[in-house]
């Protein structure tokens, strides 16, 4: 994860089918307010909450943006991370430092007592946050800079 680019692509899933050339990776079809966008999900994809990928679901799906890409259309990427959104709620893969800001100055993320904090696998997480990858979800910011918010839910990627 060290040095990764996580590029969000949120929207709904239109289609999901094997691939032909690996029989343990499915290709997933989303469609965004762009157009489609297609993500190679394999064994290594981290699927948040291990939930099942089905048409007509709301994804935020997450691609390293540093990695080899190729020139395909619809443009295909190897997905890091999908999971499940809320209707007008935004997750992001980011490093948070030790004030709890991204690396991007994009986002400064408030955890209070209603914030939901686990580990990948759904355990709970009791330790400090700070100064590690998060996936971070939200539904409204301020309008400082950076955005602050008070997240949903945090999982810790340890």
């Amino acid at each position: 994860m060290a040095n990764a680019n996580f590029i969000p692509v949120n929207g709904v899933i239109s289609d999901i089918e094997p691939t032909p050339e690996m029989c343990c990776e499915t290709l997933v079809t989303i469609q965004t307010e762009d157009g489609i966008e297609q993500f190679i999900i394999a064994p290594d994809t981290y699927v948040i909450n291990g939930i099942r990928l089905r048409p007509g679901m709301q994804v935020a799906a997450f691609y390293d943006g540093n990695a080899p890409a190729l020139l395909l259309y619809p443009p295909r990427h190897q997905a890091v991370v999908i999971g499940q959104r809320r209707p007008r709620e935004t997750i992001v893969i980011d490093y948070f430092d030790e004030n709890l800001v991204g690396t991007d100055n994009s986002l400064k993320i408030n955890p209070d007592f209603t914030t939901e904090i686990v580990t990948s696998n759904g355990q709970k997480y009791s330790c400090e946050i700070s100064n590690q990858y998060l996936i971070v979800y939200y539904s409204i910011t301020t309008r400082s800079i950076p955005p602050q918010t008070t997240p949903r839910k945090i999982i810790v990627i340890c």
